[in-house]
């Protein structure tokens, strides 16, 4: 008797047990932090942005969002409420989180985002004035913001002035954030320069220094600069990357080098370094432009067969415009409907070329297959645009 009845406690404690806890959990509850992110979000206002974000200052789930954050001061900056941004930032650095290095690099970075580069200077100054101590990092930060400016004098006074004043030891990473500035202002003989001094002080060029200067080079037709570049990267020991191999391969095609591209994509597999989208763009378009057609069919049918990388919109725009150009319509209908049905379309002047090449040659059934796709398109083209590839079929 005594098992049956507690038999029957156990049934009515799990009944219980299985009860819903209400008080515990409402189906129709939000999460707080969830409800305050969506507001930021959703809040157009520049005003009433400052005071929700003003309002949650001390929230850790929206200090601590770097996306939130930076959306916040991107919408304040495009208002142009600068004051809105100096006062949300200012106040974050009394936050404990103030003390943190990475923090204090974020409110720099924010400052620079929303254009205010004294601001972030000041802010890389002042570190020790809320007890955060000052790296190469924040200074990196503080640099990356102050190059915006595209000022010379005060760049090159940052960087005489703040390192032994603050006992900072530069790393690569200020190395390259200057030689691309540098670049940038057309000053290649100064970030060449640059780079012998960094290395004389013990900072050894990387494969970012050499390709962004490279790069450089070539954009500024100083061929036999960027060409010494590579030579002396390879002697030096570094290894090209996949940037670096794009930019030459580019270089080449610029100059009509189609087969030195080539080249330079195969000596790219050889050391294990696989082309992308890119590479295959730029061989393809190189070969097409010179006249070798069949070569860039070649170059194609081993992107789609032998690579982990596939066409691109690019990739087809550049066949299907050739292929029509050099009157290979069947071809070029095969990749074109490859391509409309990944929603991928070329420009309208290459579809009109494919309609009037397979009207000509009597594939009334072909080009009426592409209008078909053509008029699925999402976003639709102009009206215009519909009525002079429709009128195309029309004719006879």
């Amino acid at each position: 008797m005594r098992g049956y009845w507690n038999m029957l406690v156990l049934r009515s404690i799990r009944r219980f047990c299985s009860l819903p806890s209400f008080s515990k959990q409402s189906p129709k509850a939000i999460p707080l932090q969830e409800t305050v992110l969506s507001k930021l979000k959703a809040e157009r206002d520049p005003d009433k942005l400052f005071a929700l974000f003003k309002a949650n200052a001390h929230n850790r789930l929206v200090i601590e969002n770097r996306i939130a954050f930076e959306d916040t001061v991107s919408r304040l900056a495009g208002a142009g409420r600068f004051d809105h941004i100096e006062h949300l930032l200012e106040h974050q650095k009394t936050l404990p989180q103030g003390r943190r290095e990475g923090f204090v690099m974020r409110i720099i970075m924010l400052y620079g985002k929303a254009g205010m580069v004294k601001h972030a200077v000041d802010t890389f100054h002042d570190m020790h004035l809320y007890g955060c101590k000052r790296t190469v990092k924040s200074f990196n930060a503080a640099l990356k913001v102050l190059v915006q400016t595209c000022d010379l004098e005060a760049i090159e006074a940052f960087l005489a002035d703040v390192p032994p004043k603050f006992l900072v030891e530069l790393d690569i990473y200020t190395v390259n954030i200057v030689i691309k500035a540098f670049c940038e202002m057309d000053f290649l003989d100064r970030a060449y320069l640059f780079m012998v001094e960094m290395e004389k002080l013990g900072i050894k060029p990387d494969v970012i220094t050499y390709t962004t200067l490279i790069s450089a080079s070539y954009q500024k037709n100083r061929c036999e600069i960027g060409n010494g570049l590579w030579n002396l990267m390879v002697y030096k020991g570094c290894r090209p990357n996949l940037t670096t191999f794009n930019v030459r391969v580019q270089h080449l095609i610029n100059r009509r080098l189609a087969w030195q591209a080539n080249d330079a994509m195969r000596l790219m597999q050889k050391i294990g370094i696989e082309p992308d989208e890119v590479t295959y763009n730029l061989v393809i378009k190189g070969f097409c432009q010179a006249g070798y057609l069949e070569m860039a069919k070649r170059v194609y049918s081993a992107l789609e067969c032998r690579s982990k990388y596939k066409p691109n919109v690019k990739i087809y725009q550049t066949m299907i415009h050739y292929l029509c150009k050099g009157g290979e319509y069947n071809l070029a209908y095969t990749r074109c409907i490859d391509c409309m049905r990944k929603n991928w379309f070329p420009n309208v002047d290459t579809i009109h070329s494919l309609l009037q090449g397979l009207v000509r040659n009597g594939q009334q059934h072909k080009a009426k297959m592409i209008m078909k796709l053509v008029r699925s398109r999402k976003p639709p083209f102009a009206l215009t645009q519909l009525d002079s590839l429709q009128s195309i079929l029309s004719k006879k």
